[in-house]
């Protein structure tokens, strides 16, 4: 499993998507492996995905730090973890100074599997998004 192997997948689903969603990926070149997903429609929130010896771990960045609301920064944090048990297939972190939603899977993963989490993280962040815009400038 890498990278190329899933954006090849993703990028020839074209209408026959388990999920109805399609997918441009672009190889991004670095010290480590990354791929760009953009769900087709939702180009402004892409997916990073990356693969480990042990996982598949998807990533979507939400907002930095510098948007957030401080007066309502503690209530944020308690709406997110609220959030997080419900959220299917998907956790909050933060990563530098960027909140974000991610996912991983098992390296042994099949691509359905993978297509599901992408598409899945896609929906929580448009979800995320709609539930705290209050919280941000």
């Amino acid at each position: 499993m890498n990278i190329h192997t899933i954006a090849n997948h993703l990028n020839d689903l074209g209408d026959n998507s388990h999920t109805g969603f399609q997918f441009d990926c672009y190889p991004i070149d670095g010290e480590v492996e990354v791929l760009q997903v953009n769900v087709v429609g939702r180009e402004e929130i892409p997916v990073f995905v990356s693969v480990t010896d042990n996982q598949v771990l998807c990533i979507a960045y939400l907002w930095g730090e510098d948007e957030v609301k401080q007066a309502r920064r503690a209530e944020m944090f308690e709406t997110m973890l609220e959030l997080n048990i419900p959220m299917p297939l998907s956790s909050f972190a933060k990563v530098d100074d960027k909140y974000v939603v991610y996912g991983a899977l098992s390296v042994h993963s099949s691509m359905q599997e993978i297509e599901q989490e992408l598409s899945v993280l896609s929906d929580n962040c448009l979800e995320v998004i709609d539930e705290l815009v209050d919280f941000l400038q």
